[in-house]
Parts: C-alpha cells; sequence; structure tokens
C-alpha cells in the first residue's frame, strides 16, 4: 500500500508538471504562433518577396533548431534546466514587439529573436518533460503537453482575425499579445516551484524505457537522425504556404490565420491520438509522416479552395506527429542525464534540414510551384525506407533483450 501511494504521488506530481508546463505553452504559443500566423502576408505589406519570407522562416527555423546543440549541451553540464526555460521563454517578448516595425528587416530581426529564444528553452523544457512523462508515459505525456500547446496556437492567429475583421490592422493584433505574454511569465514561476528538481522522476524510480540502455542504440540514432533530416528537408514552412494563398489570391487576409488557427487544432488532436498509438505501437507509427507529406505538396499549392484547406488539415496533422514522436522517441533511446544535449542534437538536424528545404522549395517556387511540390514528394518517399530499416533494427534489439521463457 505504501509504495501505491507513493506511485499515486509520483504520478500527481509529473501530471501537475505537464500540465503547468501545459499552460506555459499554451500562453508562449497564443503569442508567437499568433504572430507566425500572419508573418508571410507581414512580410508581403512590407515589401518582401516570396524568396525573403522563405528565407526568413527557413532561417529562424534553423537558427532556432541549429543552436540548441549547444544550449542543450550548456543546460545538461550546469544542471540549470530552469535557468535556461526562463531565459528563453522572456525572448517571446520580441513579438509584442512587431508592432514597432516598420520595414521587413526589423520585423525579420524580430521574428528571429524569438526563434532564438525558443532555441535557449526547448532542449531543457523537452529534458524536464522527459523525466516527468518517464511516470505516465512518454508519447501520451508529450502529447498532452503539445495538446495544450494547440490551444494556444489556434487561440493566437484568432486574434488576428478578430483585429482584422473588426477593421484592425496588424499592428493592432501584435499589441494584443502583451497581456498573454505577461500571465506566460506568472504560470512559468508556478511551474518551476512546482518541481524545481525534475530529475527526481527518474532516480526515484520513475519508469526509463528499456530500449535506452540496448548495446545497438547507436545505429538506431543515426538511423533516426537520418529519416529525421530526410523527412523534414521535404517539409514546407507555414508562412510560404500563406503566401501562396496570398499571391494568388485563394484567401483572404481574414482566412490566412483562420487556416492557421484549423491547422493547429487538428495538431492538437492529432498529438493526443499518435502520442498514445506511441506508447503502444513504438516508432512504427512514424510511418505516418512520410506519408502525410506524400500527399501535401499535391494539394497545398493548388490553387482551389477546398484543395488549400486540405493542405492546411494535413500540415497539422504532419506537426502534431512530430511534435510528440519525433520527441518521445529520442527522450526514449537516450539515458536521463543527457538529454538536454540529445535533443539540442536532433533538434540542430531537425531545423538545419528544414531550413535546407525550405531555401530549396522556395527557389523551386519561385520558378513554379510545381518544381516545388515534386522536390517535396520525391525526398518525402526516400525517408521511407530509413524508417523502415529503423525499425526493423529496434524489432530486433527488441528480441534479443527479452528474456527466454
Amino acid at each position: 500500500m505504501p509504495a501505491e501511494t507513493e506511485d499515486s504521488k509520483k504520478r500527481f506530481r509529473a501530471y501537475r508538471l505537464v500540465i503547468l508546463f501545459g499552460i506555459v505553452a499554451l500562453l508562449g504559443d497564443l503569442v508567437y504562433e499568433g504572430g507566425r500566423s500572419v508573418a508571410g502576408p507581414f512580410l508581403f505589406t512590407l515589401g518582401a518577396s516570396a524568396f525573403t519570407v522563405a528565407f526568413i522562416a527557413g532561417f529562424g527555423e534553423f537558427v532556432g533548431y541549429g543552436i540548441r546543440i549547444a544550449t542543450g549541451y550548456l543546460a545538461d553540464r550546469s544542471r540549470q534546466y530552469w535557468a535556461f526555460v526562463i531565459a528563453g521563454y522572456l525572448m517571446i517578448g520580441a513579438i509584442p514587439l512587431l508592432v514597432l516595425a516598420g520595414s521587413w528587416e526589423i520585423a525579420a530581426l524580430l521574428l528571429i529573436t524569438e526563434r532564438i529564444g525558443k532555441a535557449v528553452r526547448s532542449p531543457a523544457k523537452d529534458a524536464v518533460l522527459s523525466h516527468a512523462t518517464s511516470v505516465i508515459g512518454r508519447g501520451w505525456g508529450f502529447g498532452l503537453h503539445e495538446a495544450l500547446d494547440q490551444i494556444g496556437a489556434i487561440a493566437g492567429p484568432l486574434l488576428f482575425v478578430g483585429a482584422l475583421a473588426a477593421g484592425g490592422n496588424y499592428q493592432g493584433g501584435f499589441s494584443l499579445l502583451t497581456l498573454p505574454f505577461i500571465l506566460l511569465i506568472i504560470a512559468l514561476v508556478f511551474a518551476w516551484r512546482s518541481m524545481p528538481d525534475p530529475m527526481r522522476f527518474e532516480s526515484a524510480g520513475g519508469k526509463a524505457a528499456p530500449v535506452a540502455e540496448t548495446i545497438g542504440n547507436r545505429r538506431r540514432l543515426n538511423l533516426y537522425a537520418v529519416f529525421t533530416a530526410i523527412t523534414m528537408a521535404g517539409f514546407i514552412v507555414f508562412p510560404l504556404l500563406a503566401y501562396h494563398y496570398k499571391a494568388l489570391g485563394i484567401l483572404s487576409d481574414v482566412e490566412i490565420p483562420v487556416f492557421y488557427a484549423i491547422a493547429m487544432g487538428v495538431d492538437a488532436v492529432v498529438a493526443l491520438a499518435v502520442g498514445k498509438a506511441y506508447d503502444r505501437y513504438g516508432l512504427r507509427v512514424l510511418f505516418l509522416v512520410p506519408a502525410i507529406g506524400l500527399v501535401i505538396p499535391l494539394v497545398a499549392f493548388s490553387s482551389v479552395y477546398w484543395a488549400a484547406l486540405l493542405g492546411a488539415v494535413l500540415w497539422g496533422a504532419s506537426m502534431g506527429m512530430q511534435e510528440t514522436v519525433l520527441r518521445a522517441a529520442v527522450a526514449d533511446l537516450t539515458p536521463p542525464g543527457g538529454r538536454g544535449f540529445a535533443f539540442g542534437i536532433f533538434n540542430t538536424i531537425y531545423g538545419g534540414a528544414w531550413f535546407a528545404g525550405s531555401v530549396i522549395i522556395g527557389v523551386l517556387y519561385t520558378a513554379g510551384a510545381i518544381y516545388a511540390a515534386g522536390f517535396m514528394f520525391l525526398v518525402q518517399c526516400a525517408a521511407v525506407p530509413v524508417l523502415w530499416l529503423l525499425v526493423r533494427e529496434t524489432k530486433r534489439l527488441t528480441d534479443i533483450s527479452q528474456p527466454e521463457t
């Protein structure tokens, strides 16, 4: 009975931390996803070209992921995970400051600053979550966090819908984001105070994934890195999709953030479902990522309204899978104490590949949307055999590790 009581308390503390972190992420996404939902059209109104929009979005993602290898390493060495988390969230304040941007260059600087903040906090945040989710199930824990996160991602774009529909402008929408930014900082302090030392979840006997101690992990980590790089190189950034919608007149300025909100809603639902599926079926659920990636370019660049909507829905579904399963898998493939660095490495690969692919897609889109679509389709095809090798290696090592009966 005492053991059951202690386990119950541990699960309660784990859920509390995951939910508090989810509220923090909700408010953070309300701010920065609200800004990102109109980043493409906003830059367009400031005189940026299609290539410039794609480059800024891609470079922002590259910086936001690329320097995580350093911030993750420093978080692990210092064990000051919360310091990195808090500092990174403070940099979200760059988004409300877009109200002052009078040129696309200033807007680009602020958008990239926010991405740097995400690089500072993300490895440490994921490491903290990896410890808490070891108690409640990694797929479910990351999925729950992602679902809460996406409530803010839906609310942020809708703020702009209201501002634009009421006859306002982009600057008015950015000014509305100041209040949720203040609430974010308050919620973050509560999360920190709830569990100052999250590593206690595993050091005290939480469930560690058995695959983390398998001798063949290096091969699987390499395959996982290659799969991540390939599939992200063929994944479009939403600002370029939004640019396409505006340039072809498919959607109005008000409808674009609505489409982004729809994508984020799909992201939230898919995150919960795929998180549960991951805990039950493992890495096999990742086949859904390139499967959806094959369909996105077939519909996203269409000039038809319904096809544009389907493209946004599929884009959101793919994001939900990436944000849940890709993170949970990294935690399962690495031991406690080094996850900040591990998340940093894989996020660098993730962001670097996404940036490189975004530049290529942007150049090809300038030549013709069909070329960009063809590139995305072929790259997703190339990711499938790598994932098949990863799943097969995982099954082989699992069979070896199981004791004979």
